[in-house]
């Protein structure tokens, strides 16, 4: 019986071990899907640009020279290019590590190269009576050196003065002109000598030309003439008449004297016959001892007409009028002729003005027709050369003043906008010809430099706050100063003609410098913050957001099993992968709910 059991076992085993190839197939098929979700959390976001960079020292600035250090003996106080041909060559390179203002940067030819502190920079020799802000920066900076010298813009003397105590207290001498360059100077002065002897001699050949002598008599004499009718006309606006109009004047006056004394003995003859006619006495009456009535006796004959007693006033009242009348027309004789003395006075001057003109005229055309055959005379043409030889020859020994004298060559200084700096790197060696840069020099301060994608630099602000990471883990503070052009940090860099990798430069700033200097050119992580929450808030992966038909963002909340229940919310900050989240219903979601992210 036990062995029946035994055996029907075995057999049962057996046959439940043995599948059809129906049932293998169907084993074989994959499990039920599931959901994936994630894990809803409530914690502070940050937004972060990260940069692979390279920790350099900042603001890297190339250093040249802006022409000859030191003169050749071609020129006087500070010439341009290479100084006659002598090579310019370097004799003390620069060296490495700091630099203060006053000092040597390097030198060429054994001529000192100075540094001091200015924002223009040396672009010319400054000789004496130089003007410009480049003198004023230059002053400046020597009274900061501690030498006096009034800061006025002009290279005076007294620039002179404190340009030689420089070069002094440092143990050089300032730029003087050799003795080619004076030998020069009195070549240029012998030629302006010359050429004025030249011009004084062609005018004086021009003055006595035989050629113009006709004219220059004519011009003497229209002057002559001119003078002569200025004066008389000037003697005749002094003289009120002529001789002969005052003697005329002078018996018109005796003449009405002479009426008026007549007037006077006429009057005075009336008057004596008027006042005997009123004096004299009445006829006699008729005799009496006629009787009356007594015819009286025949009148005796007419005697002989007897002038009366009474004189006849007639004839004197005639004289009288005779005389008055003479002395009207006397007094009337006077008035003609003043009115005839100021016609013609007034007839002369206008006679003696229009002779003036006359002679201005005569003059003038005299002067025109010497100076027409001057401009056409050979002489003139002397004289025209002449001149322009002399003005050439002044130009010349100016041009050649200006670089003449105690000068500051323009190679032997070099304005940096900071100091003190740091001469980064030297570009030559004593022996090497001065082609270009001599050295490049930087801050004291450290800088990162770097590069972003296009799309992550529109997220970048200036003094957006940073953390960089050093190799062995260390986190330091930065803040970005600067993206694009304005981030390289080399004028070698703003040239280059790189392609366009879609990646846009970035600079940045360590808060600190404590420890980065053995760093320096080592590469570092900095990430930058473009952005994060106020505070906690709910987060979720960004893969669980869906937008819906509806435009309207979603997460599906994981319930028992496999239900699910949409819920939609709002979005905010993104950061590392996770996006904020805040649901329309509040409470709907919460912290420690599961969303999907998708489906497995």
């Amino acid at each position: 019986m036990a062995t029946v059991v035994a055996l029907a076992g075995i057999g049962w085993a057996v046959g439940a071990d043995l599948r059809s190839p129906a049932d293998q197939l169907a084993a074989r098929r994959p499990p039920k899907p599931s959901l994936v979700t994630a894990l809803v959390e409530r914690r502070k976001l940050t937004s972060t640009v990260t940069v692979n960079g390279t920790l350099t020292y900042g603001s890297p600035l190339p250093v040249t020279l802006a022409g000859t250090v030191g003169v050749t003996g071609a020129t006087g106080g500070g010439g341009t290019g290479g100084g006659g041909g002598t090579p310019q060559r370097v004799t003390k390179a620069p060296q490495t590590g700091p630099i203060r203002e006053g000092d040597v940067l390097m030198q060429v030819n054994g001529r000192p190269v100075f540094v001091f502190r200015g924002r223009l920079p040396m672009y010319r020799p400054l000789v004496p009576g130089t003007e410009g802000d480049d003198v004023r920066q230059l002053q400046r900076a020597l009274r900061r050196e501690g030498v006096r010298v009034p800061v006025s813009g002009v290279f005076d003397q007294a620039t002179v003065t404190a340009v030689k105590r420089w070069y002094a207290k440092r143990g050089y001498q300032a730029q003087e002109p050799d003795m080619e360059a004076r030998k020069n100077l009195q070549t240029y002065r012998e030629t302006v000598r010359n050429r004025q002897a030249e011009l004084a001699e062609a005018r004086k050949a021009l003055e006595e030309g035989l050629d113009v002598q006709p004219l220059k008599l004519r011009l003497d004499n229209a002057r002559r003439d001119l003078r002569s009718a200025e004066r008389a006309l000037r003697e005749a606006l002094r003289q009120d008449m002529t001789l002969d109009q005052v003697a005329k004047l002078t018996s018109l006056r005796q003449a009405v004297r002479t009426a008026e004394e007549a007037v006077l003995a006429a009057e005075k003859e009336l008057n004596e016959a008027r006042e005997q006619n009123n004096n004299t006495p009445p006829p006699s009456p008729t005799p009496s001892g006629t009787p009356s009535g007594t015819p009286p006796p025949p009148e005796p004959p007419l005697p002989t007409p007897t002038p009366s007693r009474s004189t006849d006033t007639r004839l004197l009242e005639m004289k009288l009028a005779n005389a008055r009348q003479t002395l009207s027309e006397a007094r009337k004789a006077v008035d003609d002729h003043f009115e005839q003395v100021r016609d013609e006075q007034d007839k002369r001057l206008e006679e003696l003005r229009k002779a003036v003109r006359t002679a201005k005229e005569a003059e003038a055309t005299a002067k025109q027709s010497l100076r027409r055959a001057r401009e056409v005379s050979p002489l003139r043409m002397k004289v025209s050369n002449s001149a322009a030889g002399l003005a050439d020859a002044r130009d010349m020994l100016a041009e050649f003043l200006k670089t003449y004298g105690v000068s500051v060559p323009a190679g032997e200084v070099v304005f940096l906008p900071t100091l003190p700096a740091r001469i980064d790197k030297a570009e030559g060696k004593p022996g090497d010809t001065i082609e270009s840069k001599v050295a490049t020099v930087t801050s004291s301060a450290f800088a990162i430099t770097g590069s972003v994608e296009a799309k992550e630099a529109k997220l970048l602000r200036r003094n957006q706050k940073a953390t960089m990471e050093t190799l062995d883990g260390t986190l330091l503070p930065a803040r970005l100063t600067a993206t694009g052009e304005a981030a390289r940090v080399t004028s070698e860099d703003k040239k280059k003609d790189t392609p366009d990798t879609g990646s846009v430069p970035v600079l940045l700033t360590p808060d600190t410098a404590k420890g980065l200097k053995a760093l320096v050119g080592s590469s570092l992580t900095v990430r930058i913050s473009v952005g994060s929450t106020e505070g906690e808030v709910l987060s979720v992966p960004v893969a669980a957001v869906v937008t819906s038909a509806d435009g309207r963002p979603r997460v599906r909340v994981a319930l028992d099993g496999d239900r699910t229940r949409e819920v939609e919310v709002r979005t905010g900050l993104t950061a590392d992968g996770n996006v904020e989240i805040t649901p329309v219903q509040a409470g709907t979601v919460k912290e420690g709910d599961r969303v999907v992210v998708s489906d497995a």
